[in-house]
């Protein structure tokens, strides 16, 4: 099977190139420069200018976002870093991104011959919202905030890809461990300099997921004809920020007394804190336990043991453009309100 790939170099999309390079496909990545040079690159693809497509992606004289002819499957990851200070200017990148970029890609697959069969398109467990100790898998309801309406709206954006016959799958994942980028090159600074501690009560339900793991269930919601709509990307082995916190400490052998307050993280960061940090979320993966999927590492013990020992570290060295290089323009966006709706249908 021949596979595109948007954000092929970044942390998630070069871990799941190799993986499904190594199980026998043909990887297309996609680039602004068209010079994506990696051992498991097939071949390389430039992106259009984004200021053209993005300005009306239903216009069939502007420039497509991309060219996916002869893909067999589409993974579409790019986007704008949710870390940062979530200023008005951030969350319209943040947003545009996501479901401006989305829709400009879904668009461009009408001229695509053949076109994609299967188009996965990435999402969050931010989609629940904050929802205390509720038990939550896919057939549960859009929750509240900035980042339940964006991962709302961009699922909505990547589902008029069924119009044109292509199966969609939502990747809605928790935070991916892996050495060598993601949360643990952060967490292990802080938890290193004896820094690390819980973020507010602690009570916060954390749903995260190991790299090998999200790239294996990334490509079997490929190969796996009978999935579609959202698929939880977190491991079965859900864990409160407290338990995290505590266990995380232990493998680093490294003390975690520091405690951040709540009032402290949302002063500091506010919505982000909020939505980012202090959210409780216990997702469960229904759909793939119940289809028969098999976890690598369905408990944080063993996540993290591998985190800290894995060979999954992307190279650097020889990959460029970075994934940043599909943020499209956002001198003429408009941010979103607080009253966008995703469509309605089940995801």
């Amino acid at each position: 099977m021949r596979i595109g790939i948007t954000g092929a170099s970044g942390f998630i999309g070069s871990a799941f190139a190799r993986h499904a390079a190594a199980a026998g496909h043909e990887i297309v990545a996609f680039s602004r420069s068209g010079k994506v040079i990696a051992p498991w690159v097939t071949e390389s693809r430039r992106v259009s200018d984004l200021s053209a497509t993005l300005s009306d992606a239903a216009d069939a004289t502007k420039p497509i976002a991309l060219e996916a002819s002869g893909c067999d499957a589409l993974v579409h990851l790019a986007g704008e870093s949710l870390l940062g200070w979530w200023s008005k200017a951030k969350k319209q990148r943040i947003w545009s991104s996501r479901v401006d970029l989305t829709k400009a890609v879904v668009a461009s697959l009408s001229s695509a011959k053949p076109r994609p069969r299967i188009v996965l398109c990435a999402s969050g467990a931010g989609f629940y919202g904050d929802r205390g100790d509720e038990q939550l898998d896919e057939s549960s309801q859009r929750g509240k905030g900035f980042l339940a309406d964006l991962c709302g709206a961009w699922e909505g954006a990547a589902r008029q890809a069924e119009r044109l016959g292509a199966r969609v799958v939502f990747l809605r994942t928790g935070m991916v461990l892996g050495d060598g980028g993601g949360a643990m090159k952060l967490l292990k600074k802080v938890f290193g300099l004896g820094l690390g501690g819980r973020l507010g009560n602690g009570r916060q339900w954390m749903p995260w997921i190991h790299l090998e793991d999200q790239a294996r269930l990334m490509l079997w919601c490929i190969e796996s004809a009978n999935v579609t709509g959202a698929v939880n990307h977190v491991a079965p082995g859900a864990t409160t920020n407290r338990e995290f916190t505590e266990t995380l400490a232990q493998q680093l052998k490294r003390p975690a007394f520091f405690h951040a307050p709540a009032f402290a993280l949302r002063l500091v960061m506010r919505d982000m804190a909020t939505e980012m940090f202090l959210a409780s979320q216990r997702v469960r993966p229904s759909v793939a336990l119940d289809l028969g999927f098999t976890f690598e590492h369905p408990d944080l013990q063993s996540a993290l043991t591998a985190s800290l020992t894995s060979d999954l570290r992307p190279p650097t060295s020889d990959l460029r453009p970075p994934t940043s290089d599909l943020r499209p323009p956002t001198s003429d966006l408009r941010p979103p309100t607080s009253d966008l709706r995703p469509p309605t249908s089940d995801l």
